[in-house]
């Protein structure tokens, strides 16, 4: 379509999406924070939760109020190895990061760290928490319920948000194995940047209030929030194919996301009430296993190492060069895109240049316009 990418190198991007957030009237610590959350999920080469994601999750809503820039973490029950943490709408990568810290410290101590939170936002990439455990040879467990999205399976309505149940392990290769996704087929940050890109999903992603599927990318995003339209779970429509898995999973993450710490659920995280817009009141949790508890550290790693090649060198399908294990596409990004930074197409590029001339951050001058 003729769309103009450009590249645009991490610390650059990092630091002005901090002094984005320090503008917004988050404190540099913690706006230091949340951009190496964002930045992180670009150089793993998710482009749906990175500097993508600054305008629309962070920096709107916190601009019209549903977001609190300043972050009041408070304990609200602490136990030798659980804690219940109250976000007050905060910033979610702070609330997390600091709610995970915890679980660790604790697993260190106790062997096992569990953190519920309630009245959170958007915490970016789950997979950030879980590599915090695995580079501290730690197992690490997180979900995070989301807006209603997802419907059930035989539904229509999405009731369910995307609510990932993410892994991360240890082991002796360059990089932990960390399975990060949502437990819908896809989800809202994928089908952004299908709109970006001006193309349509494929069949299957999402359904409409017959239970047809849908392909038009840009009038789904505006549906998703009315409510005509819904995400479909893991295994798809139907339970032929697994959907009740997805549908299950999803289930599972949005329970220990709400009752454990009393949180909001389901229709409760709309984020409209009395049609105005609200603070979401997110739920997430957080679990550390020290694997040296267990077993030997190294032992754990090299078997874990073991597993994930005897994998990745199994008989292929025919026409297929490679067999992949969870983490490791998002290392070969990295190692593609260290030298090289973000790509940033012209909708994105628009929306750094609005906030940077918004916030007066006039030193960022950018090749595009």
């Amino acid at each position: 379509m003729g769309e103009k990418t450009v590249w645009i190198g991490f610390k650059i991007l990092e630091n002005f999406m901090v002094d984005v957030f320090k503008g917004l009237g988050v404190p540099e610590e913690d706006a230091r924070v949340c951009a190496d959350v964002l930045i992180t999920s670009d150089k793993r080469g998710i482009d749906s939760h990175g500097i993508a994601r600054l305008k629309t999750i962070y920096y709107d809503r916190i601009k019209i109020g549903i977001q609190n820039p300043v972050t009041n973490f408070e304990t609200i029950k602490d136990g030798p190895t659980t804690a219940v943490i109250d976000g007050h709408d905060g910033m979610g990568h702070v609330i997390s990061k600091r709610s995970m810290q915890m679980a660790i410290d604790k697993a260190k101590k106790y062997g096992m760290g569990m953190v519920a939170v309630r009245n959170s936002t958007h915490y970016g990439i789950a997979g950030y928490y879980v590599l915090m455990a695995a580079n501290q040879g730690m197992i690490g467990i997180t979900g995070t319920n989301a807006r209603p999205s997802i419907a059930p399976t035989f539904g229509v309505e999405n009731m369910l948000g995307t609510n990932p149940l993410t892994f991360g392990m240890p082991s002796d290769e360059e990089f932990p194995f960390v399975i990060d996704c949502a437990t819908s087929i896809t989800q809202r940050g994928k089908i952004e940047v299908y709109d970006r890109a001006g193309k349509e999903i494929p069949k299957g992603w999402v359904i409409d209030e017959t239970g047809n599927t849908r392909t038009d990318t840009h009038q789904i995003l505006k549906d998703l929030v009315k409510g005509t339209a819904a995400l479909t779970p893991l295994g798809g429509i139907g339970d032929e194919t697994g959907g009740h898995k997805g549908y299950g999973y999803a289930t599972v993450v949005e329970i220990l996301s709400a009752a454990l710490q009393g949180g909001n659920f389901l229709k409760g995280l709309l984020g409209v009430q009395d049609g105005k817009r609200v603070p979401y009141h997110l739920g997430h949790f957080f679990m550390a296993v020290n694997v040296s508890s267990f077993t030997e550290l190294n032992s754990f790693k090299k078997i874990t190492g073991d597993i994930l090649r005897d994998l990745r060198s199994s008989k292929k399908m025919p026409g297929q060069e490679r067999i992949y294990t969870a983490g490791e596409k998002e290392h070969l990004a990295w190692i593609e895109r260290k030298g090289k930074g973000v790509p940033v197409n012209e909708k994105l590029q628009q929306e750094i240049i609005q906030m940077r001339d918004e916030l007066g951050l006039e030193k960022y001058k950018f090749e595009f316009k």
